[in-house]
């Protein structure tokens, strides 16, 4: 018979191993706690301050791009990367599989990147797979916005509460993006890390020249003791980026992109560049680089090729001869210039003209682009002194940066030392726009000057600045802030008229009904391989509209056409044209939209042919031209103190001077010509006493 078993024994038994078992792991405790803080507290102790002084980087939020009407052109947002972990703990492969079917129809319907099929292979995929390899975080798309993250969330089979069941998990990201699209996208820039940085910084455009504003400042972060753990605290706090509202009008960058893609297109040009200036602040309302696909299927965004430099062709005549004019080189606009069918200065190569003639008058080699006219001129001065010519153009401020922002931006080059080194051959030819390199922008900034009267506005893409630093970029003038006289410029103006309303004119196919464009074209044969390639051509125009009182400039260039339109007032003048008449359909032109109020006589404008003995008069005596024979009719006596001048068709220029000169005061209302004044032509009245002028069209 057995012997009964003692139970308080066997109880007793297990107390003692249990409290064994206690004293041995509170021995360890005691052991390893005397370690920690006796024997290795120096390390330890080390240790910790090594990890509460670690510090991260805060990346600031990055500023906003804006149009000038306040509209977003770039700005940050949170895109997710929708995953799929097929390890999840409580992850149910036969659920998934019955489920399958019914998940891939619903993301064939709200997503339509894959087709139903697609996405059954796409999620079943990683199943063929043993289970320790499958993923963890299978990429199903990526690009969601907020809302989208919800919908995947409603997905059949993605309704689970707990996500551990699914599987299904989203990576949160932010990106820069473009609201509208391509437009004007290489000008606002783009962003990307950097060979000095892994951070997000503008790698072009707006985004690169003012990365520092609009990145911010980078915050720092220190490790402090909370109750239960350590945590992260801003030690520094990062300052957001600030806003920068550019220039930009958005109805006109429209008008200003179509324009000029629906002109490329049609004569299938390489690429194409419009810039819409603002004559009075130097605003850059529009500006637009196109460049044809590789598959030649269209135009796209291309390189900002407004501040690059490219050989400007005859749009540069303008600056000669406002020169020639404003330093008394030429002093009778009617002198006449032999021409021939060439002329070899300095035993160089014949100097031609596409329209030949035997001679030309001063007057009118702006009109019809005399290179041989254009030359003549300018040697007559500097023959003996090539490099006076570059000092000269240098003094008008138009070799300065311009600082636009815009990255990239270069400016022109002139190689003086080759002029000063005897180059009388390359003076010749760099008054009539070869031999030199002039980015588009420049070329602009100077027929804005012509149109503003002779002040040189500096161009600007950056209105104002919104957030730590508000500040507003002021109206800012280049070099000593005329690049002529007043009167230079009218006369400067007269000639660039001419150039579309002339008989002779070679933009006369720009003439409207609607809107006088006054303008210079520009043909420049195309570099390849250090030599020039005639049968490519870069064709410019840069005018302003309305010619009587410009209110905006454009600037044109369009790459080797291949079709329909080879003419630079055929290409790059038509874009001009048409977006200047789309600008007053839309009555951005301070005028009625209304087209039944009438429209512009295709004779030439009012302004300049029915007063060219007014203007050829009033400009006479301050350049000493003789009083020979005038275009039109006898020359008219000078205002009479005390007596009111007929102002009456005039622009308002020549309205305000006219009745300044005879001792009154001037109130004006509207835009366009003089309709009407009060008091009354011809009338007497007291010196000060105030004219009104009412304008119109």
């Amino acid at each position: 018979m057995s012997k009964p078993i003692d139970n308080r024994a066997l109880i007793l038994l297990r107390y003692v191993l249990v409290v064994a078992v206690i004293l041995l792991v509170a021995g360890a405790i005691i052991r390893q706690l005397v370690e920690n803080t006796l024997v290795n507290a120096d390390k330890w102790n080390e240790r910790a301050s090594r990890e509460m002084s670690t510090t991260k980087t805060i990346i600031p939020q990055r500023g906003n791009i804006l149009a000038a009407d306040g509209s977003i052109l770039a700005t940050n947002l949170n895109f997710y990367t929708a995953r799929l972990d097929y390890r999840a703990e409580k992850f149910n492969e036969r659920t998934f599989r019955d489920s399958v079917d019914a998940l891939s129809n619903a993301l064939a319907d709200k997503f339509p990147r894959r087709t139903a099929q697609e996405w059954r292979a796409h999620l079943l995929k990683p199943l063929d797979l043993p289970k320790e390899k499958r993923p963890r975080a299978w990429k199903l798309m990526d690009g969601l916005t907020h809302a989208d993250k919800a919908t995947v969330r409603s997905l059949p089979y993605f309704r689970r509460k707990s996500g551990n069941r699914t599987g299904l998990t989203f990576d949160q990201y932010m990106t820069r993006f473009n609201p509208y699209g391509n437009m004007a996208k290489r000008s606002i820039g783009r962003v990307g890390m950097t060979k000095e940085s892994d951070e997000i910084h503008g790698r072009s455009g707006i985004e690169k020249a003012l990365d520092s504003l609009l990145y911010g400042k980078s915050g720092v972060t220190r490790k402090v003791q909370v109750t239960k753990d350590i945590a992260d605290m801003a030690d520094r706090p990062a300052i957001p980026g600030c806003d920068v509202v550019t220039t930009i009008d958005i109805n006109m960058q429209d008008i200003v992109e179509n324009e000029l893609n629906n002109v490329l297109d049609s004569c299938g040009a390489d690429w194409g560049l419009a810039i819409l200036m603002d004559v009075h602040t130097g605003d850059i309302k529009a500006i637009s680089n196109l460049e044809q696909n590789l598959d030649k299927t269209g135009y796209i965004e291309a390189l900002n090729r407004a501040v690059q430099r490219f050989e400007p062709g005859s749009v540069i005549k303008t600056l000669s001869m406002m020169i020639a004019v404003e330093d008394g080189i030429v002093t009778d606009l009617d002198e006449v210039l032999e021409t021939g069918r060439g002329w070899a200065y300095a035993g160089g190569r014949p100097i031609t003209d596409a329209h030949a003639s035997m001679s030309i008058r001063v007057r009118d080699v702006i009109e019809q682009s005399s290179n041989i006219g254009m030359a003549r001129i300018i040697t007559r001065k500097y023959d003996s002194n090539p490099g006076g010519f570059y000092s000269r153009i240098k003094q008008t401020g138009f070799l300065e940066p311009l600082n636009t922002g815009i990255a990239g931006e270069v400016t022109p080059h002139i190689d003086s030392v080759g002029i000063r080194d005897g180059g009388r051959i390359a003076l010749s030819r760099q008054c009539y726009g070869y031999a030199t390199e002039i980015p588009p922008i420049y070329t602009l900034a100077l027929y804005n000057a012509i149109a503003g009267g002779g002040k040189f506005v500096r161009p600007r893409l950056v209105q104002r600045l919104k957030g730590s630093i508000d500040s507003v970029i002021p109206v800012d003038s280049i070099g000593r802030g005329r690049v002529c006289s007043t009167r230079t410029a009218a006369i400067m103006r007269e000639m660039l008229t001419r150039v579309v309303w002339g008989d002779h004119g070679t933009g006369r196919f720009l003439r409207n009904d609607l809107v006088r464009i006054a303008g210079k074209t520009g043909t420049c044969y195309m570099i390849e391989n250090g030599q020039y390639n005639t049968a490519k051509k870069r064709l410019a125009f840069c005018g302003f509209f309305p010619a009587e009182n410009p209110k905006y400039t454009c600037m044109v260039l369009t790459c080797h056409p291949k079709k329909n339109f080879f003419g630079a007032a055929t290409t790059s003048g038509q874009v001009v044209r048409n977006v200047a008449m789309k600008l007053y359909s839309r009555g951005l032109l301070d005028n009625s939209s209304d087209y039944a109020t009438g429209s512009l006589s295709t004779q030439g404008p009012t302004f300049f042919a029915s007063t060219d003995a007014d203007q050829y008069a009033r400009y006479k005596k301050p350049f000493g031209l003789p009083s020979g024979k005038s275009l039109k009719g006898p020359e008219p006596a000078a205002p009479a103190r005390g007596v009111v001048p007929d102002v009456r068709h005039l622009d308002i220029r020549e309205a305000v001077a006219m009745v300044e000169e005879a001792g009154f005061e001037v109130s004006v209302a509207g835009s366009g010509f003089v309709r009407s004044q009060s008091p009354s032509p011809g009338s007497k009245a007291k010196t000060g006493t105030t004219v009104a002028i009412v304008l119109g069209r």
